[in-house]
C-alpha cells in the first residue's frame, strides 16, 4: 500500500499540474496578442513559469505515486534549490525596499518623492536608459496622467491640491511643488518667471511629455515597486512554508519509495 505521504505528494502535485496549464495557455495567449512593450516583456516569464510548475509536477507526481526513485529525487532536488531561492529573494526584496518614503508637502493631500532616498540598486535600475524608456512606455500606455486628467478635470486649484495622488501621478503627471508654476489642469502646468527652484525636474516638465523625464518620476515608480515588492515578500514568505511543508511530505515520500523497492528486492530474492 502507499502510504500517506506519498498519496499527498501526489495530490498536491496533480493540482499543481492543472494550475500550470492556464499559466502556460495566459503566457501561450500573450505571445499572439501582446500589442504593447509591456505585454510583450510579461510573455517569457509566464511561459517559463507555466512549463516549470507542468515539469516539476510531473516528476512530483510520477515519482512518488509510480515509485520511480530518481524522479522522485530530482523533484526533491528542484524543491530544495526553489526553497533557497525564494528565501534569499524574499531577504533582498525586504533589504533593496527598505529605504525611500514620500514627503507630506504642506497644504497638499498628496506626497511627493525623491530618487536619492531609495536604494542604490534600485536606483541603477531606473537610471540605466533602457530600463527607463521601458517603463516610460508602458507607463504612457496604461495613460494613468490621462486617467487622472479625466477624473479631476473640473477642479480649480485648490481642489487639485487636495487630491490623494497615487506616487506615479505625484511623480509624473505633475512638476514638483517646488518649481511654483501655475494650475491649469491637473497635467497642464504655465512656467512662471517667479520659479527659483534648483531642480532639475522643473526644465524637464514641459505639458506635452509630462514629468514622465523627470527624477521625480521615477522615485514615483520606485515607491509604487516598494509597495509591491513588500506586499510580493509576504506572499513569499507564506509560499516559503508551504514549500517547506511539501518538501518535508516529499522526503517522507522518497523514503518509503526506498523502503518498498528494498523490500520488493528482499522478497525476490531467491
Amino acid at each position: 500500500m502507499f502510504r500517506l505521504s506519498n498519496n499527498l505528494v501526489g495530490i498536491l502535485n496533480f493540482i499543481t499540474f492543472l494550475l500550470s496549464i492556464p499559466i502556460l495557455g495566459a503566457g501561450i495567449w500573450l505571445s499572439t496578442k501582446a500589442d504593447t512593450i509591456c505585454e510583450k516583456f510579461l510573455e517569457k516569464p509566464v511561459i517559463a513559469l507555466g512549463v516549470f510548475l507542468m515539469v516539476v509536477s510531473l516528476a512530483g507526481l510520477i515519482g512518488a505515486c509510480c515509485r520511480v526513485q530518481w524522479l522522485l529525487w530530482v523533484y526533491l532536488l528542484v524543491m530544495f534549490v526553489l526553497i533557497v531561492l525564494l528565501f534569499g529573494l524574499t531577504i533582498f526584496a525586504f533589504v533593496v525596499t527598505n529605504k525611500g518614503a514620500g514627503e507630506a508637502v504642506s497644504g497638499k493631500g498628496y506626497k511627493e518623492y525623491k530618487l536619492g532616498d531609495y536604494s542604490n540598486w534600485l536606483q541603477n535600475r531606473v537610471n540605466n536608459t533602457k530600463n527607463w524608456n521601458n517603463i516610460k512606455s508602458c507607463l504612457m500606455d496604461s495613460k494613468v496622467c490621462q486617467t487622472l486628467a479625466n477624473q479631476t478635470g473640473n477642479e480649480n486649484v485648490q481642489q487639485f491640491y487636495k487630491t490623494n495622488l497615487s506616487p506615479i501621478q505625484s511623480g509624473c503627471c505633475k512638476p514638483p511643488t517646488s518649481c511654483n508654476f501655475t494650475y491649469v489642469t491637473p497635467i497642464e502646468w504655465t512656467k512662471t518667471d517667479t520659479t527659483s527652484s534648483t531642480d532639475s525636474d522643473c526644465t524637464a516638465w514641459n505639458n506635452t511629455d509630462l514629468c514622465y523625464n523627470c527624477q521625480s518620476c521615477k522615485a514615483g515608480v520606485l515607491q509604487n515597486i516598494k509597495s509591491d515588492w513588500k506586499k510580493v515578500a509576504i506572499v513569499n514568505i507564506i509560499f516559503l512554508v508551504f514549500l517547506i511543508i511539501v518538501y518535508s511530505i516529499g522526503c517522507c515520500a522518497f523514503r518509503n519509495n526506498r523502503r518498498e523497492n528494498g523490500y520488493s528486492g528482499w522478497k525476490g530474492h531467491p
